[in-house]
């Protein structure tokens, strides 16, 4: 008897919605500097991400909507119709994919992703270009992405929360945050400058590449972290 409340316990533990963390930075909040101040970082990963996920948490404990994660919540909501959630639950997965998507040291595309670029734009700096050009010109908030869809590239920027991920076969290799309280304390209204310079100094590349060899069939693509809380 005293095993099957155990167990009795232990599905009801796992039948309650999840509290999903606000993940670390890969980075310290100065290391990105100057592209970005360590006072603007934090702000936006402290403040900004965190209440994404500290909303989304709140709206799936009162909805008692459960997921596996992350991109499940983002997904089922959209499916639902939940604007909240989908709106907090696609923000708090696209700043986690933005964290990932900048690094401390500048390389070029290697591999399949430079042979892939070279066909689909002729060069990284066109392809550059194309991607701040695309990002200065996003009416309003909103991402600005490079994606994959089988061998394809793509640029493509989405509103407000909207990410890729909801689109079957779409897998993003990088993203830069085009709502102003990513770049209005280092760049004020500059959209332009501030993509161009991320672009050049920031890019992560090394993880651009993984991502495509999981766009190939070749390993998996980045996901949330999973481990959270009760």
């Amino acid at each position: 008897m005293a095993d099957q409340g155990l167990r009795g316990a232990a599905e009801s533990i796992d039948k309650s919605p999840p509290r999903f963390p606000l993940p670390p930075l890969p980075y310290g909040y100065g290391d990105l500097e100057p592209v970005i101040s360590a006072r603007a970082l934090e702000i936006h990963h402290a403040k900004h991400h965190a209440r994404y996920v500290e909303t989304m948490n709140r709206v799936l404990t009162e909805t008692q909507t459960v997921v596996a994660s992350v991109e499940d919540a983002v997904r089922i909501a959209q499916r639902r119709g939940q604007a909240t959630l989908f709106n907090n639950a696609a923000q708090t997965w696209n700043h986690a994919f933005f964290w990932q998507s900048m690094q401390r040291e500048t390389w070029q595309p290697a591999g399949r992703l430079a042979e892939a670029i070279a066909s689909t734009f002729g060069s990284v700096e066109t392809l550059g270009k194309r991607f701040a050009a695309e990002g200065a010109g996003h009416f309003g908030s909103g991402w600005v992405w490079l994606i994959a869809q089988g061998r394809e590239l793509l640029v493509l920027s989405t509103h407000d929360g909207i990410t890729p991920i909801t689109n079957e076969g779409v897998i993003p290799l990088l993203t830069c945050d085009v709502w102003e309280h990513a770049y209005y304390l280092d760049y004020q209204q500059d959209r332009a400058k501030w993509l161009g310079t991320w672009w050049d100094q920031l890019a992560n590349w090394r993880f651009a590449e993984r991502q495509y060899e999981a766009a190939l069939g070749q390993g998996e693509s980045w996901r949330f972290p999973e481990r959270f809380t009760r």
